[in-house]
């Protein structure tokens, strides 16, 4: 018999929840998910449980993020993704409104769907080997699991950066950018380049084009390297990242955020960029999309705004 792929118990009042696809970075399934979704609910009724901590089982990482082969498989055949995003987003916003602590151990790899089950929860922590990331617009989706009020917030358009290149933080940026409450053990110095006077600069305002032609007439070598960065994603990824991070910033709750969220998910999930950035990314792996769009200026307004109408 194998071992299930979550695993639940109550040890000393605390609900310990761990993640165990190990050899996958624990990337989530529909039935992880609903699995997750019962545990929850059980735990917080439970007066046993005092708290919750959920952990990832190997040595790689938390969690890498959603089974996006799967959901690619699933969108392929016909199949239903919103029951995938359904599933998923309940569950971060049962995290969210936890009524009991819920501590989140963000050891290595933590990203995508695995910063949608920790960052918001109420006691995050991380560590010397901690890599957070949103990376969704490399295979053509957008930083979801009610990523993008977190980003919108960071200061200095710090979170814009991330959020359309989909660089990675470490436990002190994690902490000081408000993905982390605590850092566990000593941990690696902040990166510079998060801080750098070209992010603000560069990332100011709502039209990517203009973002990415700053980037690239900048001196600084960073930030002609994170052009270089957005000219490899998806054009429409990108340009529905920074439409998606400006609205999320006027939305009252997690919530509220959810049409919005939704309604992104399914729409790219089942679009041409979403197949075929998983394909160069994880089925051939040969690293060269081709994207529905050449260029990020090719993307118009128009169809932006259509992928934020509702279902």
């Amino acid at each position: 018999m194998s071992e299930p792929e979550v695993i639940a118990e109550v040890v000393a009042g605390v609900g310990r929840i761990r993640l165990n696809r190990p050899r996958q970075i624990n990337a989530l399934t529909v039935p992880m998910m609903h699995a997750l979704a019962g545990i929850l609910d059980d735990f917080a009724a439970d007066d046993r449980v005092a708290s919750v901590e959920l952990t990832g089982a190997g040595d790689r990482g938390l969690c890498a993020g959603a089974d996006v082969r799967a959901l690619r498989e699933r969108a392929l055949t016909g199949g239903d993704v919103t029951e995938f995003f359904t599933t998923e987003y309940g569950v971060d916003l049962r995290i969210a409104a936890f009524p009991k602590p819920y501590r989140a151990v963000m050891t290595g790899i933590t990203m995508g769907g695995g910063l949608g089950l920790s960052a918001h929860g109420s006691q995050r922590v991380v560590d010397a080997s901690s890599r957070l990331a949103m990376p969704e617009t490399q295979i053509g989706l957008f930083p979801d699991v009610f990523m993008t009020p977190l980003l919108a917030r960071m200061p200095d358009e710090a979170g814009t950066h991330l959020a359309l290149t989909g660089a990675s933080v470490n436990a002190a940026d994690a902490v000081r950018l408000g993905l982390a409450d605590e850092a566990s053990g000593a941990v690696p110095d902040p990166d510079p380049v998060l801080a750098a006077d070209w992010i603000p600069e560069c990332y100011a305002g709502d039209d990517p084009v203009a973002i990415v032609q700053r980037l690239e007439a900048h001196t600084e070598p960073a930030a002609r390297e994170a052009a270089a960065e957005l000219r490899r994603r998806s054009p429409l990824s990108i340009a529905v990242t920074l439409e998606a991070l400006r609205r999320a910033a006027r939305i009252a709750s997690l919530p509220d955020l959810l049409p919005q969220e939704l309604g992104l998910a399914v729409r790219l999930a089942t679009g041409p960029d979403f197949a075929e950035g998983v394909r160069a990314q994880l089925v051939d792996r040969d690293r060269d999309p081709r994207w529905s769009h050449a260029r990020i200026e090719d993307v118009s307004r128009a169809e932006v705004l259509s992928y934020f109408e509702p279902l």
